[in-house]
Order: structure tokens, then C-alpha cells, then sequence
């Protein structure tokens, strides 16, 4: 979800890999081992969890996690926990990164040291304070100095075990005096509006015709004094409220100005508490990749985007924008993800990835080492397979890749690695069933490959036939170094990369996992001697039982399928597919007519068919929602329920479904994939009801009628034309911020061209790395991408500039205490001051 500004989308996302952790302190017990697992919070809301590593002080977690984030955040933050059966989970300590300082650590492995956590330092939120200082005369006519703070409101405090129920001390302390006042407490909100004035008197009366406010002992006295608010979690436990955070200022900022009004963000409180050396507590090893895209209206990208999406038809294709970036980008990955996203956004990615592929082929010299490297093409191919193969795996094999998780058959064949009481005859056996029924579901699931991956396996195999006439088996070896060898059983070795999985595997099931992976490859790869494909003997004895021609047939039946054009109707496959499933809380929907309207957490499951809860996974459901009768999928006020990460399933005559989700990371896929399956409805709403129907109105806007037409305009759903969530000009600006990172390598790249150009003799060592057929086309276009760059770096540095004028300190958007800001301002002063 975008952060809307001014002309202008903010797009954040994060990609993180949780390693290992190391070092732990031992538990205090006989067994000196611990059951940890790593959370992934932003500020203190938890979005990602990994699975448990049992009894160990060193564990290694090897999960990836990526989210777009949907809201403004301070902190990213990780907390390892041990487990605890009996009690709540205990936390060993936490690393928690600075939104300002994710840059510099940004796609590197980076040790952490934990640091330790208590109430005191857990603090996120902002508060909005008025401050005025005035004369008072009194009725015997001398001067007096009273202060009155005024405690707006609160927003985004944390919720705590569940609830917020917040309220706001302001102490005025001085050296020798402290007077402390409390608001009312706001129940079940973590945005609490108190609009609540407190008085102080500050100063003692003075005669009013003094020429200074204060005499010179009122002056150091109030110099030394601060006013100081706290916010606390209202608790019916009984060790006590919850502290939330707090606000310190000294009162002589108020010298200046007699009336101060801002917002201000919550700090830690110092409680004196001397924590725990860092080291004492292990270290975290975690790889961060945060991206925040600022994306303009569609018409300031529309050069760049049209000159990337003509790459196909650019003769040679090695002259073209979309290849160009490929070449100038430190890793080809870089280059491959958002291009792939544009060009299938815009129907483009066959010819494209046709055009580079058959360039490709045509540089090739040995037919065995076809689509080996890591290309551009490879790249591309292997990022649209991962997000147009997506279902296509999920249908394939999940089911059995679930089994294989739960089961935990022996399947170890390596004599040195048995187990005591396994038998090495019974795990082949196992293992062989497994490879069997793998085998079986891939060369049978031919008829779901999707469309655009079949249309690319066809250019690639007619590009490597023509290239390599005398090699009859070139025509299939071309097709199942990515079918196989990058996408099927990467996906069946790392089940969690492709969302087969929640967690990575336990190291059982992954060697399981693994020695399947390595049959599943060897087997799609038709190459002669199979046996001599294995470094491991005990892996070529294994392979014996495959060495019959009905493999090798069957791998041959399905590559054809894949590579056959325009072979069947996609849409005649009537199968389910399991989309989305998990906990959430819903809402009663008040279908019997004497039912309480209460919630309760139910399972849901959502397949490209109906959507569905149950009591528990794997009960009867007890509603379904046939997909054609989603009318819309919305967010919902939180002021409609008091209560967070909420959104409303619309449904024929007015029915609602009103449901939470765990977070708000949660709430935005549930949101964006149930909007993505019902967006070809023919009845879909234009309008909806952002809040709800209580107490016999709408709290939107007051209508009385419950079947009242919708108050805001539908926030409308997802281009029909593709199942992906991808916007255009996100992923073209994207593009402009690599090309525009990469600069200094676009004009080594004109030079290169300019020397080959004029020279046209031996290439200077200094330019091979680059790819350049033609050099007097490569130079136009390079000429055209740094132009459209440069506009587009006028126009966001324009934009800055123009922010930084509008932009007031203390205000909303940019409390007082945001760090980032500060960096900004100092920032944009070195700009200015450099401009003059």
C-alpha cells in the first residue's frame, strides 16, 4: 500500500534473511539449552515469525521474509524468545535497526549483539501538546506565572497483552518541587483524543511593575524546571499500570515564546537500571534490504518506460534499454526483478525474454552449457516463473511437500549417516516412493504449466534447434535447465522460498527434501550417464532404480506439452487452488435472528473457488463464500470496533463480513488477494461503507437504512488483464533509481562505444565487460536512458525542495524527536547552501 503525499506515492518494502544466532545465554536449569524462535516486529507490532529451533544456544533459522510495509514505523526490530510451555515466552534480548540507519547495512550479512529489553526501553507512538505560559494578576493586584498544558491526543501507542487503555500524567519538576496531574483513562484505543488543560503555577507573585517577567531567583529556578509527560496502559493486573512512554521539556524554550504547540515523539524512559553487557546476551546475524520507492503520476515516466518496453524490437537486442540496465547492474538479479514485473505488467514479456534468449543462444558455442550461467535471461526467466508459476507449484506440489513435513519418514541413504534402529533398505524404499509420486505429479501436471511459461519454453526450444541442428536432444535440454533444474527442485529444496512452506524444514525433512531435489534434477536433466552425475556412490546406487526408458519418456511427453504453442484452453482446468489460509477473528453476522454479534477466531481458507472459515483447520466450514459473491474487499475504520487490522468482505444485499487479521502486514494480504480473486466480478460495488452499521445507523455518515448505497468510492481492484499485483510506474521508477545508481557505468559504456566506434579494433581491456554488438545504436540509446534520467532526477530533487519548504518540524508528519527529519533538513541546507 502506497503513503499518498502531495504528486507523489511512497512505496516502502523489506526483504530480510533471519541466519543464525550465537551465544545465548545458558538457562537456568540442569539442561542449560533453550527453544528459540525470532520475531520480526515493526516498532512493537509483530508481522513475521520464525519457526522454533529446540535445544540449542546457537540456532540457525535460514528463513526469508519479505512484506510491503503499509504504515510509518520507527523502528524495525527482531526479538529472540525462548519458549516456555507453562508460562508466557520469555525474551533474551532484541536488535532493534533505526528506520534512518537501514541504509547501512543495506543487502550485507551483519552480526547484531542483542540487547536487552525491558518496559522502560519499549516505546513507540507521538504525542500532541499545547504549552502556554501566562501572566496572571491576582485580586491583591501582584503578578503571578502560571503554565498550562494542554494534552491533545495520542497516536499509534502500542497495544499491550491485547488492549490500550491509556492515559497521560504532566508533572511540572523542578529542583525543589514536583506537581503532578492525571487525564481521564481512554478505554480499548491506542489513538486516544483527551483534549484535557492542566495549570501550574510556576513563579511565586512579584510586583507587577517589575521590567523583567521573572526576578533573577524565578529566572534560574524556572531555567532548571521541566514539564514532563507520561503515558501509562491502564492494568487490572496487579503489579501495575504499563508505561508507555514519555515526553521531557524544559521550560526556558518558553522564554522565547510564551505559547508552544506541537507533536512530539514518545521516548524511553532512563530508570537508572544498569542493563546487561551486550555480549552477554549472543548476537543475531541478519541481512536487510529496505526499499522505499517515490513514485510520480504515470506521465513523468512515460520516456523511460517507452524506451525500455521497445527493447524486443531493438535490432540488436544487446542495444536496447531493458539489456543495457542488465549490463550496468552490479548482479543481473537486480536488473531481472523489475524488469520482468514491467514487461509483464505490459504484456511484453515474451517477445522480450524471446529477443535475449535468442541473442544468448546465438553466443553460445557448446550446446551443453545452453542457459548455464547467470544471464540476464536466466535471471528473467527465473523471476517470471516464480511469480506467474506460483499457483502452478502450489497445486503441484504442495500437497505432497506438506506430507513430507509432517510425516518424518527415515529417508536417509548415506550408510555413514544412519541412525540407530533405521534400516537402510526400508529408507530407500521410502525415498523412492517419494521420488516416484514427485515425478509423477510434475510430468503429469503439463496441462496447468501457465501460459506465459509454456509461450517462453517454445521460443527457447525453437532458438536452441536452429542454433544447434545436429543435436537432436538440445530441443529439450533447453526447457528443462529452467523447468527443472530452476524451478522444480529448488522449489522442493527450499519449500519456504516458494511459499510451499511457512518455516524452513527441520534438518530431517531437508535432507529428505534434498536427496529428493538432487533425483528430481538428474532425472529432468536427460543427460547420457546418469550415475556419473553423482559424486556420491551411494546416491549412483540410488539412481538405479530410475534407470528405465519410461523416465526418460515421460520427462520428453512433458517438455513437448510445455513447448508446444497455443496448446489448450487455460481455463478449462477446474481444479481448486489453495491461495490463502490462516487464524483471524471475525465478526457474528447476525443471521439468526436472536444470535449475539460477538467475534470469535476461526480458521480461514481462501481457493480461487470460495472463501471459507471453520472452527479449527481441517472442520467442516462453517460459511462459504462463493468468489463470484465478493462485491468488494475494504479496510475498516477503527473506530467502527475500537480495534485494529480490520477489514470487511462485501457481499451480495448488503451483507458484511467484518474480520481482523493478526497485524497489519496480514490485513494487507488477506485485503490485496481477495481483491485480487474477486476483481472480475460482474457485480463488483463502486461505493462501500467505510465504517460500520451500529446502533441503527451507518457511523460513516449517518445513514439510518442498513441497505443505504455506500458513502466512499471503492478503491478499486487490480488490472484484469494479469493475476499479479504489479504497478508500472513503481517498477519503471525502480529502474530510474538503478540506472541512476549505476551512472558512472552508463558513461564508461559511451565511451566504450565511442572508442569502438572510432577504433574498431581490438576492444580496450577497460570496456570488455560490456556486452556491445552494434556500438553507434547501443551509444543512441544510452544517449536517450541518461537524458530521461537525468529529467527524473530534476523532477524528485525539485520535489525535495519543495517538500522542505512546506514542511513544518513539530508537525504531524514530522514530530519533534524524528531523526530522520533532522538528517533531512541538514541535508537539504548543505543542498541549498551549495546551490547558492
Amino acid at each position: 500500500m502506497a503513503v499518498e503525499e502531495e504528486g507523489l506515492r511512497v512505496f516502502q518494502s523489506v526483504r530480510i534473511k533471519i541466519g543464525e544466532a550465537k551465544n545465548l545465554p545458558t538457562y537456568p536449569g540442569p539442561n542449560k539449552m533453550r527453544d528459540c524462535y525470532c520475531t520480526v516486529n515493526l516498532d512493537q507490532e509483530e508481522v513475521f515469525r520464525t519457526k522454533i529451533v529446540e535445544k540449542s544456544l546457537c540456532p540457525f533459522y535460514g528463513e526469508d521474509f519479505y512484506c510491503e510495509i503499509p504504515r510509518t514505523f520507527r523502528h524495525l526490530s527482531f526479538y529472540i524468545f525462548d519458549r516456555d510451555v507453562f508460562r508466557r515466552d520469555s525474551i533474551i534480548g532484541k536488535v532493534a535497526i533505526q528506520k534512518e540507519d537501514l541504509q547501512k547495512y543495506h543487502n550485507r550479512d551483519t552480526w547484531f549483539q542483542l540487547q536487552h529489553v525491558d518496559a522502560d526501553s519499549e516505546v513507540q507512538g507521538k504525542v500532541h501538546l499545547e504549552l502556554r505560559l501566562s501572566e496572571v494578576i491576582t485580586d491583591t493586584g501582584v503578578v503571578c506565572h502560571k503554565l498550562a498544558t494542554r494534552v491533545l491526543e495520542c497516536q499509534g501507542l502500542p497495544i499491550v497483552n491485547g488492549q490500550c487503555d491509556p492515559y497521560a500524567t504532566v508533572t511540572l519538576a523542578g529542583p525543589s518541587r514536583s506537581e503532578a496531574k492525571k487525564t481521564k483513562v481512554k478505554k480499548k484505543t491506542n489513538n486516544p483524543h483527551f483534549d484535557e488543560v492542566f495549570y501550574f503555577e510556576v513563579t511565586r507573585p512579584s510586583s507587577y511593575n517589575k521590567k523583567s517577567q521573572f526576578d533573577i531567583e524565578d529566572v534560574d529556578e524556572v531555567d532548571k524546571m521541566e514539564i514532563r509527560v507520561d503515558l501509562w496502559n491502564a492494568s487490572n493486573l496487579k503489579f501495575g499500570d504499563e508505561f508507555l512512554g514519555e515526553l521531557r521539556l524544559p521550560l526556558k524554550f518558553l522564554r522565547q515564546s510564551s505559547s508552544y504547540e506541537a507533536w512530539y515523539f514518545l521516548q524511553p524512559r532512563d530508570n537508572g537500571n544498569k542493563s546487561l553487557k551486550p555480549d552477554d546476551l549472543g548476537s543475531l546475524r541478519l541481512n536487510v534490504v529496505y526499499t522505499e520507492d517515490h513514485v510520480f503520476s504515470s506521465d513523468y515516466y512515460s520516456p523511460l518506460r517507452d524506451l525500455l518496453l521497445k527493447s524486443a524490437d531493438v535490432e540488436p537486442v544487446s542495444a536496447s534499454a531493458a539489456h543495457i540496465l542488465g549490463e550496468v547492474c552490479r548482479e543481473k538479479q537486480e536488473a531481472a526483478i523489475p524488469l520482468v514485473r514491467l514487461f509483464l505488467h505490459y504484456g511484453r514479456i515474451v517477445p522480450f525474454i524471446s529477443a535475449i534468449a535468442s541473442a544468448e543462444v546465438k553466443r553460445t558455442q557448446d550446446p551443453n552449457t545452453i542457459f548455464r550461467g547467470n544471464s540476464l535471461t536466466s535471471k528473467c526467466i527465473d523471476e517470471t516463473m516464480k511469480l506467474a508459476g506460483m499457483h502452478y507449484l502450489q497445486v503441484t506440489l504442495k500437497p505432497i511437500i506438506d506430507e513430507i513435513c509432517q510425516v518424518h519418514k527415515p529417508c536417509e541413504i548415506d550408510p555413514v549417516k544412519l541412525k540407530d534402529g533405521e534400516n537402510l533398505e526400508n529408507n530407500r524404499e521410502n525415498l523412492r516412493q517419494y521420488v516416484d509420486r514427485i515425478f509423477t505429479v510434475i510430468t503429469k501436471s503439463g496441462v496447468s504449466c501457465p501460459t506465459v511459461m509454456c509461450d517462453i519454453f517454445f521460443s527457447l526450444r525453437e532458438s536452441a534447434a536452429k542454433r544447434f541442428q545436429g543435436d537432436p536432444d538440445v530441443r529439450y535440454t533447453a526447457v528443462s535447465s529452467f523447468i527443472f533444474l530452476r524451478f522444480f527442485a529448488p522449489a522442493i529444496l527450499s519449500p519456504n522460498l516458494f511459499q510451499l512452506s511457512p518455516h524452513h524444514p527441520d534438518p530431517q525433512t531437508s535432507r529428505t527434501l534434498t536427496l529428493i531435489s538432487k533425483t528430481i534434477q538428474t532425472l529432468g536433466s536427460l543427460s547420457k550417464s546418469k550415475s556419473a552425475n553423482f559424486k556420491e556412490s551411494y546416491m549412483a546406487t540410488f539412481y538405479d532404480y530410475f534407470n528405465e526408458q519410461k523416465y526418460a519418456d515421460a520427462v520428453k511427453n512433458f517438455l513437448d506439452l510445455i513447448s508446444s504453442s497455443g496448446r489448450r484452453d487455460h481455463k478449462s482446468i477446474e481444479q481448486p487452488i489453495l491461495l490463502k489460509e490462516g487464524f483471524m477473528i471475525k465478526r457474528a453476522q447476525g443471521r439468526k435472528r436472536f444470535g449475539m454479534k460477538n467475534f470469535k477466531k476461526r480458521w480461514f481458507r481462501l481457493t480461487n473457488h470460495e472463501f471459507t472459515y471453520q472452527k479449527s483447520k481441517g472442520d467442516h466450514p462453517l460459511c462459504s463464500i462463493p468468489i463470484e459473491n465478493i462485491l468488494a474487499v475494504e479496510r475498516l475504520e477503527e473506530e467502527s470496533f475500537k480495534m485494529k487490522n480490520m477489514f470487511q468482505v462485501i457481499q451480495p444485499e448488503r451483507r458484511v463480513l467484518y474480520i481482523q487479521a493478526n497485524n497489519c502486514v496480514e490485513a494487507k494480504d488477506w485485503i490485496d488477494i481477495l481483491t485480487k480473486v474477486s476483481q472480475c466480478n460482474k457485480k463488483r460495488l463502486t461505493v462501500y461503507h467505510p465504517s460500520a452499521y451500529l446502533n441503527g445507523h451507518w457511523l460513516c455518515c449517518k445513514a439510518t437504512a442498513d441497505n443505504t448505497p455506500g458513502c466512499t468510492p471503492c478503491t478499486g481492484g487490480l488490472p484484469a488483464n494479469i493475476q499479479l499485483d504489479i504497478d508500472g510506474d513503481r517498477e519503471t521508477e525502480r529502474i530510474y533509481s538503478l540506472f541512476n545508481l549505476y551512472m558512472p557505468k552508463l558513461e564508461k559504456m559511451q565511451e566504450a562505444c565511442g572508442s569502438k566506434s572510432v577504433y574498431d579494433g581490438p576492444e580496450e581491456e577497460e570496456y570488455s565487460t560490456f556486452i556491445i554488438d552494434d556500438p553507434k545504436e547501443t551509444y543512441k540509446t544510452l544517449k536517450l536512458i541518461i537524458e530521461g534520467v537525468g529529467t527524473l532526477e530534476q523532477e524528485h530533487a525539485q520535489y525535495k525542495r519543495d517538500k522542505f519548504k512546506k514542511t513544518k518540524y513539530g508537525s504531524q508528519e514530522h514530530p519533534i524527536g524524528d531523526k530522520s527529519f533532522q538528517t533531512y533538513i541538514r541535508q537539504q541546507s548543505e543542498i541549498s547552501a551549495h546551490s547558492i
